[in-house]
């Protein structure tokens, strides 16, 4: 999975098959998630379990989610990388 596969709307949901909210921006680190009225959530890479069915699965549950502090954006720009260079060759 890429994070440029990841598409605006796309629902988010919890280990525990619970909605979190939908995809509103995809960064190369973060994906930013809308809750409603509840805000924004900047949700780590390292959290996406899978994608299917235009869903993001993420591997904790919505208790753990809301619990991780993630409503603060990251200290860094996060911008989503769309070089059609492979992983294997790009410099980090």
């Amino acid at each position: 999975m890429r994070m440029t596969d990841l598409k605006h709307g796309w629902g988010v949901i919890t280990n525990d098959g619970l909605r979190l909210g939908t995809v509103r921006e995809v960064g190369q680190d973060y994906v930013i998630a809308r809750r409603g009225l509840s805000g924004d959530m900047f949700i780590p890479s390292s959290a996406i379990a899978n994608v299917q069915d235009e869903e993001v699965r993420l591997n904790v549950s919505k208790r753990d989610a809301e619990a991780m502090g993630w409503e603060q954006p990251p200290r860094s720009q996060d911008e989503l990388e769309t070089t059609a260079e492979s992983d294997l060759h790009r410099h980090v």
